[in-house]
């Protein structure tokens, strides 16, 4: 993984885009960016539906404008994925991580073999809680590292797709910034550097406006 997001100068063909973005989500996270609020909305609902609709694939949707907080997180996460209960922390035992590295599975149905975590209006989090955002981030960023990278179990792959306003291009592109760096706790080296030996979270930012316009 590169230490520092891309930003994709050139659009995407726009006949294809879905297949487009899911190519480019094999290798990176994504941040989708836009000032115009209907096209954030149909990126990521019609790339939702693209992805579900695909085989071995779980989609979870974050509604963001209804996540300023921990709690409003959670409340979320624990409705999209089955498991035990979820304490209010990112971390620990029964905290956010952790219930993002399960695979619950289903009589009659398989594991998936892709996750991706859907984050519409991902920058509401980001203005209110900045840090709480950063913590999110890189627990994602972290988990899907350490699946495809450290972990001997059964290859699941996790990518995060965050869309958003211009903050979260910022927050992508600056060298430090929560998308471009793993979260300092203040401890030392960071928490997932220290498990995956990878230096930081790749993130890639692109323009919605070139993605569906051109």
């Amino acid at each position: 993984m590169s230490a520092m997001p891309r930003q994709h100068d050139s659009p995407l063909a726009a006949t294809d885009w879905h297949a487009d973005t899911v190519t480019l989500a094999d290798e990176a996270h994504l941040v989708a960016w836009s000032e115009d609020p209907s096209l954030r909305v149909h990126f990521a609902a019609s790339l939702g539906r693209f992805l579900e609709a695909q085989r071995d694939v779980e989609v979870l949707r974050f509604h963001g404008r209804h996540i300023g907080n921990l709690e409003d997180f959670c409340a979320q996460l624990e409705r999209l994925m089955p498991g035990p209960t979820l304490d209010r922390r990112v971390d620990g035992p029964r905290g956010v991580t952790n219930l993002l590295r399960a695979r619950p599975t289903f009589p009659g149905r398989s594991a998936g073999k892709w996750r991706y975590y859907v984050w519409h209006d991902a920058d509401v989090l980001l203005a209110e809680n900045p840090d709480l955002f950063a913590r999110v981030a890189d627990a994602m960023a972290g988990v899907a590292a350490e699946a495809e990278y450290v972990s001997d179990d059964m290859l699941i792959i996790h990518r995060a797709v965050l869309v958003g306003g211009p903050a979260l291009l910022d927050a992508a592109a600056t060298p430090g910034g929560p998308l471009a760096s793993w979260y300092d706790d203040g401890l030392g080296e960071p928490f997932w550097q220290v498990v995956t030996g990878i230096d930081a979270p790749d993130y890639m930012a692109f323009h919605i406006d070139q993605l569906l316009r051109d």
